[in-house]
């Protein structure tokens, strides 16, 4: 008799201990949240890695910082040859030297360290995936600006003006790359795409959301994102607007170290922590109607001979928050450089110029009497809001000259 009674004591204990681990087990369940709905619920900017990916390493790295309250984005692009002290070899070497889509922090970690800011989710895209999500999406829309002729095997052809790419010709966009132009045009053609891709996310949002076409598109990519969490960032893409977002780049000096050509972070690193900080505010500041919320375009043209100066200007113009959407040069040398205005904002045109220090300012209204509309619409010129025509007097920083 007594041992049953010891029995039934023992199975009323157990039963007790059951009941308040299930107890503890559904209160911590019952408070776990989404990260994606406590991030909207919360005064916090999401931030996302995208890596667009080809023979297993990184093609482009974008850092994607979203601030729901505001709506308002920033992005940034990590230069695959980003030289830092790798920790975990004791050497300075390339950023995508960490790069292993299985072992995705160490990477993470690094671009966390270098932006100073935490990473919540990533998205990977490989090149043998990349087709299929263009397709889905039913093409991407990008502008460019001169045509393209490669007559590689196969043969590159785009032509000028407003485009939209089918897969293959993403594909084919986003990897050509010509031994002559500056080391800066392959990254800028991804950035245009990237833009045009997260654009085309948002119109296409409510097609996505179908349970079928979702899970076939979100199995295009390798990432941290659930099913829950996909669809509830796909409806926040609707309400991007990438026509006013610009993206900006880690910028640096090239050197030759070990036998490799690194870009090195300007300021050990301090500049671009310093941007992304002011880059932060800018996108958490709560103002409507503001001019200071509109992302203004330019063009940067390079009337010197130094090569690649067009290049690294757009990189220090982007850093400040501009759309640089077309680099290139001119036929003649420019002693004084020079703003062309065609914004319409004296005030924007003036704070523009002293980020650099330029005072040469000419006003141009886009639709002249005498310029004919077909050349309106052909001519990329008349499409930005400023263009910079570098001259002799600019020494990679400031106008010396005024």
């Amino acid at each position: 008799m007594r041992r049953s009674q010891i029995n039934a004591s023992g199975f009323l204990l157990a039963a007790i201990l059951i009941f308040l681990a299930g107890g503890v087990i559904f209160i911590a369940f019952s408070l776990r949240t989404d990260p994606i709905e406590e991030a909207l619920s919360g005064d916090r900017v999401i931030n996302i890695l995208f890596v667009l990916e080809k023979d297993a390493k990184p093609l482009s790295s974008f850092v994607f910082m979203y601030y729901p309250a505001t709506r308002r984005v920033a992005i940034f692009d990590i230069p695959r040859d980003l030289g830092l002290i790798i920790r975990q070899i004791n050497r300075v070497d390339r950023i995508d030297t960490l790069y292993d889509r299985q072992k995705i922090g160490n990477f993470k970690n690094e671009i966390e360290d270098l932006l100073g800011i935490e990473i919540n989710f990533y998205m990977i895209l490989g090149e043998d995936k990349l087709g299929d999500a263009v397709d889905l999406l039913e093409g991407v829309e990008i502008f460019i600006p001169s045509p393209v002729e490669l007559y590689a095997s196969p043969p590159i052809l785009f032509p000028a003006g407003l485009v939209r790419l089918d897969g293959d010709k993403a594909l084919d966009y986003i990897t050509y790359e010509l031994p002559e132009e500056d080391r800066e045009m392959a990254p800028f053609r991804r950035q245009r795409f990237f833009l045009g891709f997260i654009k085309r996310l948002g119109e296409m949002w409510e097609q996505l959301s179908n349970p079928q076409v979702s899970g076939l598109f979100q199995g295009l990519f390798s990432t941290d994102i659930n099913r829950q969490t996909w669809l509830r960032l796909l409806g926040e893409f609707a309400f991007v607007d990438p026509d006013r977002t610009n993206i900006q780049s880690v910028g640096g000096t090239i050197r030759e170290i070990s036998g490799q050509t690194l870009l090195l972070p300007s300021w050990d690193g301090n500049l671009i922590k310093q941007i992304v900080s002011q880059t932060l505010g800018a996108i958490t500041r709560q103002t409507e109607g503001s001019l200071s919320e509109r992302v203004f375009t330019v063009e940067v043209l390079n009337g010197t001979n130094i090569n690649g100066l067009a290049g690294r200007t757009a990189e220090l113009l982007r850093s400040f928050g501009y759309d640089v959407i077309s680099i290139g040069n001119v036929e003649r040398d420019y002693e004084l450089s020079e703003i062309i205005d065609r914004s319409g904002f004296l005030e924007a045109a003036e704070a523009f110029g002293e980020i650099i220090r330029c005072r040469n300012i000419r006003a141009e209204t886009p639709l002249e009497e005498n310029l004919e509309t077909e050349l309106e619409l052909r001519n990329f010129e008349y499409r930005s809001d400023f263009t910079f025509i570098i001259g002799r007097d600019f020494d990679g920083r400031y106008v010396t000259g005024g």
